[in-house]
C-alpha cells in the first residue's frame, strides 16, 4: 500500500514541477518562490534515491525544464547546456566535496557568484558575434541572435580574432532598470513582472528587438564551452581569457584548496546580497581543472564537478500601521501598506504595495497586524502572508469615494481595480501629466514630476494641450529656473510637436495600450482620423489585439473630451503626422530579410526597423524561405549558406536603392 502511495505521489510530483518549469522556463512567469520550487524537487530527488525503479525519462530531475518556442529558429547545442546540482547547507557541500575527492583526491575549487537572470549562449566566428541562443531544454534552444545584439556591454567583435569561440552567460536586468520598467509598467496600468530575472527573461525573448533594446539588458559571461586557436586548462584560466577578449566576465571570483575556504567564501557572497547592482540567488563552486572535469563527468542533467548553493529566502515579521490609497493616470485605487520599518536585504523598508481589494481580502490583512514581508527578487517589498491579527483588528474595506476628489468609486465586472469616475480628478491629472511627457511618449524634456507639480499648483496645467499654450516668461521666474531653463523646456515642447504619431497615442494614456500596441494602432490605420473612426471588429483585426485592447481604443475616442482634446491639441500646431502609408508597407511585403555582418551606413537595428516599415520580415537564420541576404563587412558563415542555397545576396548600395 505504501508503494503505491509513494508513486503516486511520485507521479504528482512530476506533474507539479514540470507545470512550474513551464511557467518560469517558458512562460517567464512563476507562480511560486525559487525556494518552494527547490523544495519539491528535492522531495522528488529523495523518492527517487530511495526507489531508483520509479524514476522515468521524463522526470525533471533527468532533463532541463525549458523547451524551444516556436517564434524563435531552433538552435542545437553541440555542447549542452546542463543546469547545476543545488545546495541548500555547509553539510551538502562537504558531501559535494567528498564525491569530488572520491574521483579527483587534490581538486581546486572556484567560488563565484551565481546570478539571477537567463542563461544563453553566445557564439564568436573569426572574432564577430555570429550567433546567440537561450538554453532552451539544454539540448535544443532558440535563436535569439537579434535582441542578443542589443546589449551593449557585449562586444559585437572580440578584441582577438578566434576562427572559432562559444561561451555561455547570463542575461540579467540591472535593478536600476527594474524599477524603471515596474515602474512605467505600473503607470501604464500593465502587469509588472515579479521580479529582475523574469524581467530579463521576458524581455530577451521579444519578437521585436527594439522591444528588448528599451529595457537595458546585461550579461556576464561565465563559462567557456568550446574553442578553436587557443588552448586553456582551467576555468580561473578561461575567464581570466575572456576577460582579455573583452567580453564581460564575473566581477568576481577566487581559487580554494578545500571546501572550509570555499565554504568562507559562498558565506561572504551572501553578505553582499542587497549592496550590488545586480541580483544573486547563490553562489557556484566549480572545479578549476578542466582535465579533472573529464575525469568526473555529467549526470543527463547536472556536471558532477560543479554544485549550486542557494541563499535563502529572507523573511521578517513587521506590523501593519496604515493602508494609504493612492489614485493612478486612469482612476485605479491601488492600496499601499505602511509598516514599522525593518532592514530585508540591506535595506530599510516601511512600505509595500498591496495591490488590489482582492489581494488584500485573499490574505485577510488588517490594520494593526502581524505580517511576513519579504522582497521580490530582492528588490521589490510584498506581503508574503499574515501572520497573526492584532487585538480588535476589522476587515479592510476600499473607500466607496475617491480620496483625490471625492467622486464615486465603481468596480467594474470582471476587473480587480476600483476607479474613481471622475475624469478630472487631480491626482489622475498629475499621473496622465507625469506619463504624457515621458520619454517613451511626447518625450518633453525639462519637465520632471516638480516641475509639473508647480505648474498644475500655479493653475497653468490642467489639460495636456496646456503644455502648448504654457507662459514661459512666467516659468523664469519660478524657483530654480531662470531664462534658460525656460527657453530650453520652450524648445523641448516645441519640438515635441513634430512627434512620430504613435508617440501621441501612447501618451494620451489609454487603457491596454503600451507603447507597441500604438505602433501597431497607427501602422495599421495611418492617421489619427482614421483610428478615431475604427470599429472595435476593425480594431481587432490588428495582430496582437483583442476585443478588450479594441474595445478600450474605441471607448477612448468616442469620449466627446477625447475629441476636443485632439482638436485643441491639432489647433495648438501638434502635428501628427500619419505613419508610413499602407503602399510604403507593402514594398518588402512577404518577404524575409537576412542581415549577416557590419552595415557601414547605418546600424543593424535601423536597417531591421526599415525592413519591418517596409512590410518585410526579419529572420536571424537562412533557410530556403529567405528572400534576401543582406551582406556587410565581416560576413560569415549565413553568407556561405546562402550562397550554397541560391539565395539573392544584397549589398548594402543595392539594399539601400530598394528602399527608395
Amino acid at each position: 500500500m505504501e508503494k503505491i502511495n509513494i508513486k503516486d505521489e511520485y507521479q504528482k510530483l512530476c506533474e507539479e514541477i514540470n507545470y512550474h518549469n513551464d511557467r518560469y522556463y517558458n512562460k517567464d512567469n512563476p507562480e511560486i518562490s525559487d525556494y518552494d520550487y527547490d523544495m519539491l524537487l528535492r522531495r522528488l530527488e529523495k523518492i527517487e534515491e530511495e526507489h531508483p525503479e520509479l524514476i522515468s525519462p521524463n522526470s525533471p530531475t533527468q532533463r532541463v525544464g525549458g523547451r524551444a518556442s516556436e517564434k524563435f529558429s531552433e538552435v542545437v547545442h553541440a555542447v549542452p547546456m546542463q543546469s547545476l546540482h543545488d545546495s541548500f547547507s555547509h553539510e551538502e557541500l562537504m558531501d559535494f566535496d567528498r564525491r569530488v575527492r572520491e574521483t579527483v583526491p587534490y581538486p581546486e575549487y572556484v567560488v563565484e557568484p551565481k546570478f539571477d537572470g537567463l542563461s544563453v549562449s553566445v557564439e564568436y566566428e573569426n572574432g564577430v558575434l555570429s550567433r546567440a541562443s537561450t538554453r532552451g531544454d539544454g539540448e535544443v534552444g532558440e535563436d535569439i541572435t537579434d535582441n542578443i545584439l542589443t546589449i551593449k556591454s557585449l562586444p559585437h567583435r572580440l578584441n582577438r580574432s578566434l576562427p572559432y569561440l562559444e561561451v555561455r552567460g547570463e542575461v540579467f536586468m540591472s535593478n536600476q532598470s527594474f524599477l524603471e520598467l515596474t515602474k512605467l509598467q505600473e503607470e501604464n496600468e500593465e502587469k509588472p513582472f515579479k521580479n529582475p530575472r523574469n524581467a530579463a527573461a521576458g524581455s530577451l525573448r521579444q519578437k521585436n528587438s527594439e522591444i528588448t533594446k528599451q529595457r537595458k539588458l546585461d550579461i556576464f559571461i561565465f563559462n567557456l564551452q568550446q574553442i578553436r586557436g587557443a588552448e586553456l586548462h582551467s576555468h580561473s584560466e578561461s575567464l581570466d581569457f575572456i576577460a582579455q577578449l573583452g567580453l564581460p566576465s564575473p566581477p568576481f571570483y577566487s581559487r580554494y584548496k578545500t571546501m572550509e575556504e570555499a565554504i568562507k567564501e559562498v558565506e561572504r557572497i551572501g553578505s553582499l546580497r542587497g549592496q550590488l547592482p545586480y541580483q544573486i540567488d547563490g553562489a557556484v563552486i566549480k572545479v578549476n581543472d578542466f582535465s579533472q572535469r573529464e575525469l568526473l563527468g555529467s549526470t543527463a542533467k547536472f556536471p558532477r564537478w560543479a554544485e549550486a548553493y542557494k541563499f535563502p529566502p529572507e523573511e521578517k515579521e513587521t506590523k501593519l500601521l496604515d493602508i494609504e490609497i493612492n489614485v493612478g493616470m486612469t482612476g485605479a485605487l491601488t492600496p499601499t501598506g505602511v509598516f514599522e520599518p525593518i532592514t530585508l536585504a540591506g535595506t530599510t523598508v516601511s512600505r509595500a504595495v498591496l495591490h488590489n481589494e482582492d489581494f488584500i481580502r485573499e490574505k485577510d490583512i488588517r490594520i494593526g497586524d502581524s505580517v511576513i514581508l519579504r522582497k521580490a527578487g530582492e528588490i521589490i517589498p510584498e506581503v508574503v502572508a499574515l501572520n497573526k491579527h492584532g487585538e480588535n483588528t476589522v476587515p479592510f474595506e476600499m473607500p466607496s469615494t475617491c480620496p483625490s476628489c471625492g467622486s464615486k468609486v465603481v468596480r467594474e465586472a470582471g476587473e480587480a481595480a476600483v476607479r474613481c469616475t471622475n475624469t478630472d480628478c487631480p491626482a489622475q491629472l498629475m499621473r496622465h501629466l507625469i506619463h504624457f511627457v515621458s520619454r517613451d511618449a511626447m518625450d518633453i524634456d525639462g519637465l520632471g514630476s516638480a516641475v509639473l507639480e508647480c505648474l498644475v499648483t500655479a493653475g497653468m496645467l490642467s489639460s495636456p494641450a496646456d503644455l502648448y499654450r504654457l507662459d514661459y516668461k512666467k516659468i523664469s521666474e519660478f524657483e530654480g529656473m531662470g531664462e534658460l531653463s525656460a527657453a530650453n523646456l520652450s524648445a523641448s515642447v516645441e519640438k515635441s510637436k513634430s512627434n512620430e504619431l504613435y508617440r501621441l497615442i501612447f501618451a494620451l494614456g489609454i487603457r491596454h495600450i503600451g507603447q507597441k500596441a500604438a505602433k501597431l494602432l497607427c501602422d495599421h490605420f495611418g492617421t489619427i482620423e482614421a483610428i478615431m473612426n475604427a470599429e472595435p471588429s476593425e480594431i481587432e483585426q490588428i495582430e496582437g489585439f483583442g476585443k478588450i485592447m479594441a474595445q478600450s481604443v474605441f471607448d477612448y475616442f468616442s469620449l466627446p473630451k477625447t475629441k476636443e482634446l485632439i482638436d485643441t491639441l491639432k489647433s495648438l500646431g501638434v502635428k501628427m503626422p500619419p505613419a508610413v502609408s499602407r503602399v510604403q508597407q507593402d514594398k518588402f511585403g512577404g518577404k524575409t530579410f537576412v542581415l549577416t555582418g557590419t552595415l557601414s551606413t547605418m546600424k543593424r537595428s535601423d536597417a531591421f526597423k526599415l525592413i519591418e516599415s517596409l512590410g518585410g520580415k526579419t529572420s536571424s537564420s537562412v533557410s530556403k524561405k529567405t528572400d534576401y541576404v543582406l551582406a556587410g563587412e565581416d560576413a560569415g558563415s549565413k553568407l556561405t549558406k546562402a550562397q550554397s542555397l541560391g539565395i539573392r545576396i544584397l549589398s548594402e548600395d543595392e539594399f539601400l536603392e530598394m528602399t527608395k
